[in-house]
């Protein structure tokens, strides 16, 4: 998974014994946090295209974005953490070459999807913050800007998997080999040996420059104009201009959630980031590797996957919206809460609808019985 085990591949070519996999902690810390993610991600994940599949009130521009994330959360759940969890629990790569290539590129793709997708839905919620009636929206509609919004995904899945092509191209698995030629290990690795150490170091590099600093640049350009804007309009808004407040708060409030994705996005994954940057480019890397670096390394490997699992529960605190929704599909409360209300006003309404009818009868009954009366008093009066 181009994480191979350092502490192998150095002892392969020095005199050090290895440390026995059975004294690892991360032999078993590893794979009990992966499974947690695996359950989390596709439960979380599943869920939120379950809504927009079920609910077409759901099904906005934003909302359109958030999909696609989870997509490609669920892409890289399904199809790469089954089997990089045992990266650390088996002393070499057991699942073959078909499953390696697969497991590297559907990485890079999920990693595109999610950086890409933020950068658009922050560009996205600056527009309709700062310009809600740019000529986009205001030429095509609601339906037309979320069929829009679809194509801009479809692009977006198409430019990750572009960029995704040298794993495709280059994963193979790699042997290590002791000085008499025997295999000691295999691993799933990205940069063929054959291509030098260059290419290495430039995928690394533009890895970090695609997937992480370019992105996150651009977003917080966006995040930066958007709140002056913000300040600005505060100030200059008129008192009368409610309906107009009204609506940037709900603008306001998609953005933070937006913020929130990508807050998350930057931690998962910078730590993977700064050790890759150390590890290929420092010339003593390998001699300075100890257990900081080690542990640093693990933690910023499994973050890169707590990332797949952890936007739905940060939509589920920020969006009231989408919280309704989990509590429903997830938790059944909203769904028995609403039931139990639904019975109660029906059980109300009939009641009250036959207190008025046994009302009427009542009152028609009095009115009867006065009109008799009054009848017979008139027909016996003298003149």
């Amino acid at each position: 998974m181009g994480d191979l085990d350092l502490n192998d591949t150095f002892n392969a070519t020095s005199d050090e014994e290895p440390i026995p996999y059975s004294e690892r902690p991360e032999t078993y810390i590893v794979p009990i946090l992966f499974a947690f993610i695996f359950l989390v991600g596709v439960l979380g994940n599943g869920t939120l295209v379950l809504i927009f599949i079920r609910h077409k009130t759901m099904r906005n521009v934003p909302n359109t974005y958030i999909l696609s994330l989870a997509l490609g959360d669920l892409l890289v759940i399904v199809t790469c953490v089954p089997f990089t969890s045992t990266v650390y629990t088996f002393s070499t790569w057991p699942y073959g070459l078909f499953v390696c290539k697969l497991s590297e590129v559907a990485k890079d793709i999920s990693i595109g999807v999610s950086v890409f997708t933020l950068t658009a839905l922050s560009a996205d919620r600056f527009f309709a913050i700062v310009d809600p009636m740019r000529k986009l929206y205001s030429s095509i509609g609601g339906k037309g800007a979320t069929g829009c919004t679809i194509m801009i995904a479809i692009a977006i899945w198409l430019l990750a998997m572009f960029c995704a092509s040298p794993a495709a191209i280059g994963t193979y698995i790699r042997v290590f080999k002791d000085p008499n030629n025997v295999t000691l290990f295999e691993t799933c690795y990205p940069f063929p040996e054959e291509w030098g150490p260059f290419y290495s170091r430039s995928i690394v590099m533009a890895k970090f420059l695609v997937y992480y600093a370019i992105p996150l640049t651009i977003i917080g350009f966006f995040y930066i104009l958007m709140a002056h804007h913000l300040v600005l309009s505060t100030r200059n808004m008129p008192g009368e201009a409610q309906g107009q407040a009204r609506q940037i708060r709900a603008r306001k409030k998609v953005a933070k959630t937006v913020l929130a994705f990508v807050v998350v996005f930057a931690i998962c994954f910078l730590p993977h980031h700064i050790f890759m940057l150390w590890f290929y480019n420092y010339p003593k890397a390998q001699m300075s590797y100890n257990n900081f670096w080690h542990i640093f390394r693990i933690v910023g490997f499994c973050l890169t996957f707590i990332n797949s699992c952890v936007n739905p529960i940060a939509l589920y605190w920020v969006s009231g919206t989408f919280r309704k929704y989990f509590n429903k599909y997830l938790l059944c409360w909203r769904g028995h809460s609403e039931e139990s209300r639904h019975n109660r006003r029906a059980w109300d309404s009939s009641t009250l609808a036959h207190l008025h009818q046994s009302t009427i009868r009542r009152n028609d009954t009095t009115v009867q019985e006065c009109t008799v009366l009054t009848t017979f008093a008139n027909g016996h009066q003298g003149p």
